[in-house]
């Protein structure tokens, strides 16, 4: 039997001599964190990617775009400026941006038929089962398309069926049962299908030492004893497939048991023979099923080795006068290679064996697509029950396959199956316990992460397992925009015809440079030019935040790709601005040229100023509880004795500690009627722990005036804790030890109980002793004292009759 077996980053600054510089590094030190969060900021991926053009941009990701807006950049602005998030572009006032978008193209949609549709039975061929069965996708980079197959099962669909059967020596027995097979199996599949076809081949083993013995006598009959055997033998195809189950029991009646020496039997090179013989089996382009029968495991690759075969299988047909000619030269093949033949040749494989060997064979068929193993009885007098629960399993189940994987794209799948069964994930390929007549859907999504290196389309299939019919995809890639076919060479927009205008910009000629390809790369570094890049004839060019180019200044790029140089000079940024809670411009607004603009409703220098008055509201509806001002979200309470975010709270007034008892309770002890609640309603508390009452805040702080409370918790113990209001935060300060009443020893109170109640049942019999005592004295005396006055009388009883006589002798008289 065969046996499965299952960078660290690092910082490198270079300090310059130019102060404005080393100020700037050190600030990139103290923001590190602020830009890291800034960098995140919707448009900061299609900026990263520093597209240089319309292609490059579109494949980044399908939120960004390219805008072609002539004046759409700014003086310093570098081209990459062009590609942004679709909506920042928007924002930018862009009036054209280039944004293909991909799309499915149905080819060919044939819809599904059935074999007796019309009034003629159609052939083979002429079946759908599957649609559409041809389409072209449209994919752009990052954004997934999904198309839906429609799959039924048609009725009387045609089958061919190969029987392939180990003759080794044990399977004597099973052969004869075999030979009435044929007209038995034909009526039985007439009932599913008109158009059946039944074919026979044997297998033995290799005919090479040591699966056989070769010598002169035992080549002519490997039986022992008086058994008449057949030459062995590696593979023959008994019966091409076909319509005569009459035939098929005349050929079989002629077959003879054979034999070999080991226990592994070489069906695996039959199985590849009667996978790749297209022709000499008659495999037509139907269901097809293999049924391999044997009591015995298999040898596989690597085994040929101990015959001295060491060249792998070709997977080739070498057939000649229906005999397998090579066993003797190529080895077995390996699983991974039948899997591939019998899928490639759309081969459903029913392995029919005996008991011993089913858990062997179970594994192989969980390796096996669309396979099924049945128990071969000890004569293989069930086989064709067998097969027709196989087929019947087979048939029901629908499993889509894409043998050939798109390089650039991923594929996953989603069923509705019958009864609106919904199947995703690994199951998202499959329907099962499909009859004949339902329809199922698959929802197939494609995605695209880059173009192919050639950018050329990609083609590939999906197929149900064990069908001939399959739908042809093809992967047309987005991989540049329009604008770029519909360029004017030579423009006369790029400096006198210096480029070729494209997109929105200038694709510069060899040897010229500069947004408009207005300067020659011979000209870049002039004195002349350089004067042009210094702002109010200073001495810096370009504010030392970028490069003199053609006398313009193209500003410098930032390491973070969502902080930028722009203006004339280079002398804005949109990284400079005040901050707020280690935000640029508090998180409301964006910075432009050093200066925040705040979002609506914001105002301040860094936008941290809400001129909302929705947070200023009190419990009450008015605006600080009456007692205060709402400036930038919050309250200033004019009232001194009023705090907190609405003015509400109030720690000197009376009924504070009852007020706040429930949410200092449940905070410290998890105790309390707001314990479950705890977290919404007391999350305005921040609270300390101390030791003793001594360590709680006194009430002589002027500055946030204290409240020392006594309260009760649900267990009946006191606590004690400290109120104060402090920056718009309910501060309290407890102590984390609660004083309870001292419980009763219990260990005294039930001694003492047990100790009197054993103490009274010893007093009361003691008590019942003494009495009893008493009580039979007095009865004991008087017992004595009748004793003593009772006269006693002598009497004879009248009965009494002595036991004395004496008799006279009247002879004697006293003689």
């Amino acid at each position: 039997m065969t046996h499965f077996s299952k960078l660290g980053w690092g910082f490198f600054f270079s300090v310059r001599q130019q102060l404005v510089r080393i100020s700037e590094l050190m600030e990139n030190v103290l923001f590190a964190e602020a830009q890291s969060n800034f960098s995140l900021s919707d448009g900061s991926i299609c900026i990263k990617a520093n597209a240089q053009s319309c292609g490059e941009c579109i494949q980044v990701s399908e939120k960004c775009g390219w805008c072609t807006d002539e004046n759409f950049l700014t003086v310093g602005s570098p081209k990459s400026a062009r590609c942004d998030d679709l909506e920042v572009l928007k924002e930018r006032k862009c009036l054209q941006v280039e944004n293909p978008r991909g799309k499915i193209i149905i080819n060919k949609d044939t819809p599904v038929t059935a074999r007796n549709d019309g009034p003629v039975k159609l052939k083979p061929e002429q079946i759908t089962q599957i649609q559409p069965q041809n389409l072209t996708l449209k994919l752009r980079s990052g954004e997934p398309q999904t198309f839906s197959l429609k799959f039924k099962r048609a009725e009387d669909y045609p089958i061919d069926l190969y029987y392939l059967m180990d003759l080794s020596f044990s399977m004597r027995d099973d052969l004869e049962n075999v030979k009435k097979l044929g007209t038995d199996l034909m009526r039985e599949m007439k009932k599913i299908t008109s158009d059946f076809k039944i074919g026979f081949g044997s297998f033995v083993e290799k005919t090479v030492m040591p699966y056989i013995s070769t010598t002169p006598a035992r080549l002519l009959n490997p039986c022992q004893g008086s058994e008449n055997c057949t030459s062995p033998f590696s593979y023959k195809n008994v019966l091409k497939l076909t319509e005569n189950g009459e035939e098929f029991n005349r050929l079989v009646s002629q077959q003879q048991i054979s034999g070999n020496l080991d226990s592994p039997e070489g069906g695996f090179d039959a199985i590849m023979q009667v996978a790749v013989c297209q022709d000499q089996i008659g495999w037509r382009n139907v269901t097809r099923l293999l049924v391999f029968s044997t009591d015995a495991g298999f040898h596989f690759a690597g085994d040929g080795k101990l015959g001295g075969i060491v060249l792998p299988n070709d997977g080739k047909c070498h057939l000649e006068n229906n005999m397998y000619t090579m066993s003797h030269y190529y080895d077995y093949p390996s699983i991974a290679h039948l899997v591939q033949k019998l899928s490639e040749h759309n081969i459903q494989t029913i392995f029919a064996v005996t008991e011993e060997f089913q858990s062997v064979y179970k594994e192989l068929k969980n390796l096996i697509p669309k396979s099924a193993v049945g128990t071969l009885s000890a004569d293989s007098n069930n086989v064709m029950k067998l097969i027709i629960d196989a087929y019947n399993s087979l048939s029901s189940e629908v499993v889509l396959e894409n043998p050939k994987r798109p390089a650039g794209a991923s594929i996953s799948y989603k069923s509705i199956c019958k009864d609106n069964v919904v199947n995703t994930g690994e199951n998202g390929n499959k329907c099962v316990n499909i009859s004949i007549g339902d329809e199922v859907r698959f929802d197939i999504t494609v995605e695209s992460q880059k173009c192919p290196s050639n950018g050329n389309p990609e083609v590939f299939t999906i197929k149900p397992q064990g069908f001939r019919e399959e739908v042809t995809v093809i992967l047309d890639y987005i991989c540049d925009c329009d604008c770029a076919t519909k360029g004017e060479p030579n423009s006369q927009r790029c400096s006198a015809g210096s480029g070729s205008y494209q997109c929105g910009s200038c694709k510069c000629n060899e040897g010229r440079i500069g947004q408009t390809c207005e300067c020659s790369k011979d000209d870049v570094r002039t004195e002349d030019l350089d004067a042009n890049c210094r702002k109010d004839n200073g001495t810096d060019i370009c504010s030392n935040n970028g490069d003199c180019v053609c006398g313009t200044c193209e500003c410098r790029k930032r390491d973070n790709p969502a902080e930028a140089y722009s203006g004339q000079f280079c002398e804005c940024d949109n990284f400079n601005c005040d901050r707020s809670n280690n935000k640029l411009c508090g998180g409301h607004g964006r910075c432009e040229c050093r200066k925040c603009i705040c979002d609506a409703n914001y105002t301040g220098s860094a936008c941290d100023c809400s001129m909302d008055t929705s947070t200023c509201v009190a419990s009450n509806g008015q605006i600080c509880n009456g007692r205060g001002e709402c400036e930038c979200g919050g309250c200033k309470c004019t009232d001194s004795k009023f705090q907190g975010p609405t003015c509400e709270a109030c720690p000197t007034c009376p009924g504070v500690c009852t007020e706040h008892k429930d949410c200092v309770e449940c905070l410290t002890f998890q105790t309390g009627v707001k314990k479950d609640v705890c977290k919404d309603e007391c999350k305005n508390f921040r609270l300390f722990r101390v030791q003793d009452q001594g360590q709680l805040p006194q009430p002589n702080d002027q500055t946030f005036p204290q409240v020392i409370c006594k309260e009760r918790d649900e267990n009946d113990c006191s606590f004690y804790f400290s109120f104060a209001v402090r920056n718009n935060t309910n501060e309290v300060y407890v102590v984390e030890k609660p004083e309870c009443p001292s419980s009763p020893d219990i260990i005294p109170i039930v001694a003492g109980v047990v100790a009197g109640i054993v103490m009274i049942g010893l007093a009361l019999l003691l008590i019942w002793k003494l009495l009893m005592i008493i009580h039979d004295r007095r009865e004991f005396a008087k017992f004595e004292k009748e004793k003593m006055n009772a006269i006693w009388d002598t009497g004879e009883n009248p009965i009494y009759k002595s036991a004395v006589t004496t008799v006279v002798n009247p002879k004697y008289e006293g003689k």
